[in-house]
């Protein structure tokens, strides 16, 4: 790629993040020449909970997990990552180290921009620095619901939560990546609970689990075991 195709393209990347979309041109091009782009291999490691926080992270293409792993080496999923999303947005703006442990699950392309570039964006751009208050102010909430989800709901609630949320009409698409272990660090639990809550769903006729999928039989059925209030 030239070198113009290549700036283009980190470009319409950054245009397309919430935190830069109002920035004008001059602001942007501050933002583009202080921008990383990085590829990954599925499981390898972008950022490391506790280590200095280097900047914003913006997916390309590719998913992403970020996790927290216990002291027992336990993995609890905070978040996956599609195309498009950013991660580490709390540490770059309160001066906290990297708060996740974030790891590809498949070939990935990542952009990275250094943190003192944002900060002296935020001090010059009052709209990019209310933007900031607003995301962040999302990403606190998210995590309330999910504590609310760890200690307030049974594992086959907050299976049947995760598989509406994915659902594609009547059935969840399985990647590769997308194992009974996977699935169980993202609720908090084991394999072998998920797979006993996936059993029990497909024996009630709510679901039908194949390798690459799970067809939804019984959605109303599925959103009372959610209990998802319309």
């Amino acid at each position: 790629m030239s070198n113009d195709g290549f700036s283009e393209q980190a470009r319409d990347i950054l245009k397309a993040v919430s935190y830069f979309s109002k920035l004008d041109d001059a602001a942007l091009a501050s933002v583009e020449r202080a921008a990383i782009r990085r590829d990954y291999d599925a499981e390898q490691v972008i950022l490391i909970e506790g280590e200095p926080c280097a900047g914003l992270y913006i997916v390309e293409s590719g998913w992403l997990k970020a996790v927290r792993i216990g002291l027992d080496g336990r993995e609890q999923v905070l978040q996956t990552l599609k195309p498009g999303e950013t991660f580490n947005a709390l540490s770059v703006f309160t001066d906290a180290p990297n708060q996740a442990t974030v790891a590809a699950l498949e070939p990935s392309v990542v952009w990275m921009v250094r943190r003192d570039i944002l900060l002296k964006l935020m001090e010059e751009h009052p709209s990019l620095a209310r933007q900031v208050i607003q995301e962040l102010a999302g990403k606190v909430q998210y995590l309330i619901r999910m504590v609310e989800d760890l200690s307030l709901r049974s594992v086959e609630t907050r299976l049947a939560r995760l598989l509406l949320g994915q659902a594609e009409g009547e059935s969840v698409q399985r990647r590769r990546w997308e194992t009974q272990a996977e699935m169980a660090s993202r609720l908090g639990t084991v394999p072998d609970v998920v797979n006993r809550a996936l059993r029990k769903l497909s024996e009630e006729g709510i679901i039908h689990v194949k390798r690459h999928q799970i067809q939804i039989l019984d959605k109303e059925g599925l959103k009372a075991i959610a209990q998802v209030i319309e």
